[in-house]
């Protein structure tokens, strides 16, 4: 299996946090850091796992 390194962006807009990955056109929020990075490694894995049976 190969490995690759994705980077990420958080930041504050209001009152959430947006994690974006720099890799990949996704991001996801939440109400706090921890909460943004936790669904946006979720969408990852569901993106990344979808990739790998196309």
């Amino acid at each position: 299996m190969k490995k690759s390194t994705l980077e990420s962006v958080v930041w504050k807009e209001d009152r959430y946090y947006v994690a974006q990955c720099l890799n990949v056109d996704i991001s996801r929020f939440g109400e706090t850091r921890e909460d943004a990075l936790k669904q946006l490694d979720e969408a990852l894995s569901l993106y990344l796992e979808d990739d790998a049976h196309d």
